[in-house]
């Protein structure tokens, strides 16, 4: 069934699928505020306890892709892939942690923990098997085009933003044991995703799409240079006017 399952992909799926997942997980400064605000929003849904908008965080993070990146770059063997997936996830958590630290700080002077908190401060295997079974379903959802709706079900399920949100309380409340614990949380969801998506893509033969892979990082990072540019001489014209 299986076999049967991924003989239906045609090469032009796998292309544009791919394509897809580097425009998405390409580190520009929408990605980012993307992930700023969606940590911010978990945040505070962590803060007040409430499911629904914890839920509706997770609904608009993006931080999903560069970890589908990272395991296409080490199954195409791709190491400026790997890199440039491994530094936006970085930089992804250095600002949500930031953020989160922040509205703690700013918003929550009582130091309450919540169960929504504290249910992110108990990582065990059942998350990475919960992790393993979201990666399956991510990567295939994204190289099949009827089903790529699926992925916000996805990410919901193996729920990326919240640990992060939480390891933010943990500095801002200098709390060691929620910070350790909700990034090991957070650790175990993303090796979950990386191992299962690198057993999807290496079934789907994506490692002969290298050249897919190049071109589509060459155009995205192309795209994210010029917009670098005209931004530094639009500030720099604004300044000179001034």
């Amino acid at each position: 069934m299986v076999l049967v399952l991924f003989n239906r992909l045609t090469e032009n799926d796998k292309a544009t699928a791919i394509k897809k997942l580097i425009s998405d997980s390409t580190p520009d400064q929408d990605f980012f505020l993307m992930v700023i605000l969606s940590v911010l929003m978990a945040t505070f849904g962590l803060l007040i306890n409430s499911v629904a908008v914890i839920i509706g965080s997770m609904l608009i993070a993006p931080i999903l892709y560069p970890i589908l990146g990272l395991s296409l770059g080490v199954v195409i063997a791709d190491y400026k892939l790997i890199s440039r997936s491994f530094y936006t996830v970085l930089k992804s958590l250095a600002f949500g942690i930031a953020g989160a630290a922040a509205v703690t700080l700013l918003f929550n002077s009582n130091y309450e923990n919540t169960a929504e908190i504290l249910a992110r401060t108990e990582p065990s295997m059942i998350y990475f098997a919960i992790a393993v079974i979201a990666g399956l379903a991510a990567s295939f959802a994204l190289v099949m085009p009827e089903i790529s709706s699926s992925l916000p079900g996805v990410a919901i399920s193996v729920a990326l933003i919240p640990p992060i949100a939480v390891t933010g309380i943990g500095v801002a409340r200098f709390n060691w044991h929620i910070i350790s614990n909700s990034f090991l949380l957070f650790a175990i969801n993303a090796a979950g995703i990386v191992f299962a998506s690198m057993v999807i893509f290496s079934l789907m033969n994506l490692y002969v799409k290298r050249q897919v892979v190049a071109s589509a990082v060459k155009k995205e990072d192309e795209i994210t240079r010029k917009e670098i540019e005209k931004a530094k001489a639009k500030k720099l014209a604004e300044e000179n006017k001034e």
